[in-house]
């Protein structure tokens, strides 16, 4: 009889991850990719203000991480004109999104999100004894009033939209992000994520009272800050909520150069200012070369575009395959009928440049298996 036993609720889950990563993708090939543009990083990069500040700390690595991340905190403070206790530091907002679960979702309670939606938050609400119900995108977008009608349907504790939307890029304006909040069932939680607010046009992005306890916010420094391998993100919210993560996070569990550099970043407004530009004139490029190959380009308010491919999963399938074998890592969105299409990270002209090369070619590939199968 073996020692080994996991608890009731991660012993029935798979040995899964929401995303292969390219590394193992690569491992796979036996060969690193000539484009990364799957993941949604920033690859025009850091601000060397935020670098410099992280090569400067490096040699007092030895300490621990300031546990209240005080200085950062205050500073997103002052920048969201908020007060330092609405907002929480974490690893992430894929870590923060696993402490709002497990601190406020009971065994069995009942949670909202869209069919194909973000999946490591569905990966938590598993994860924590959660019951996920699903609404479908409309027009390829997230739906907030069906959102919002299962939730009163089915009781639900949390209710999960991400304005501008990932995998679609779409965005609601912020007047229909307000009426969701006041339609919001009584004791519901809006888990509203902004990874790419700062892609996004001023209209989409509300202006909400931090103390408002319907809602609760989330952003990062992984896609317009360019630091997704530091792992810092941060939430907005009540300040009864945010006091709350302390009773579960883990205090030591932010790096010490990841919180120097992210300050930095903050304060370097023009390389965020550059960095827009730079995302925008990408956003027109990829729309220049899906129409240069008889695909369509959709509406993206983020630093990705779904391209349509003008066929079905399948299709969409076989093209990234292909195109995975002339070197370009990208994926595409994992439910219908959204999965009609691929979705490509903005990114420097030499990787655009290698998608435009190897984008005929695969589409070529992908065209012949479809008729052979």
């Amino acid at each position: 009889m073996t020692r080994l036993r996991f608890a009731p609720i991660p012993a029935t889950l798979p040995a899964t991850v929401p995303f292969t990563g390219p590394e193992a993708l690569e491992r796979q090939r036996g060969t690193p990719f000539v484009a990364r543009l799957g993941a949604n990083e920033n690859g025009f990069g850091p601000s060397p203000h935020a670098v410099e500040a992280m090569m400067r700390a490096a040699p007092e690595i030895w300490k621990y991480a300031d546990p209240d991340s005080h200085d950062l905190r205050h500073a997103l403070a002052a920048h969201h004109g908020v007060a330092p206790d609405n907002i929480m530091i974490g690893e992430g907002i894929d870590g923060l999104l696993g402490l709002l679960v497990r601190l406020t979702l009971a065994p069995g309670e009942t949670v909202v999100t869209s069919d194909g939606a973000y999946p490591t938050f569905n990966y938590h609400v598993a994860g924590f004894g959660g019951l996920l119900h699903k609404v479908p995108y409309r027009d390829d977008a997230e739906d907030p009033e069906a959102l919002v009608a299962a939730a009163r349907e089915n009781f639900a504790r949390l209710v999960y939209l991400a304005n501008p939307d990932n995998p679609m890029g779409s965005w609601h304006p912020a007047p229909r992000i307000t009426a969701m909040l006041d339609q919001m069932p009584q004791g519901s939680l809006l888990v509203l994520d902004e990874a790419y607010a700062e892609f996004a046009p001023d209209e989409a992005i509300p202006q909400i009272d931090p103390q408002d306890d319907r809602v609760i916010r989330f952003r990062t420094f992984s896609k317009a800050y360019g630091m997704a391998g530091a792992r810092v993100g941060y939430a907005i919210g009540p300040s009864e909520l945010i006091a709350g993560f302390d009773r579960i996070r883990n205090h030591f569990g932010m790096n010490r150069m990841a919180q120097i550099g992210a300050l930095a970043a903050l304060q370097d407004h023009e390389w965020l200012t550059e960095t827009r530009r730079q995302v925008a004139a990408s956003r027109d490029r990829i729309a220049d070369i899906a129409r240069a190959n008889g695909m369509t380009a959709l509406p993206s308010a983020t630093n990705f575009v779904a391209v349509d491919c003008g066929a079905d999963g399948a299709f969409a399938r076989r093209l990234l395959a292909e195109l995975a074998v002339l070197g370009i890592f990208a994926r595409m969105p994992a439910v219908a009928p959204m999965d009609r299409c691929i979705r490509i990270s903005c990114g420097p002209a030499r990787d655009l440049d290698a998608f435009a090369e190897a984008l005929p070619t695969a589409l070529q590939r992908a065209q012949d298996a479809s008729r052979d199968a």
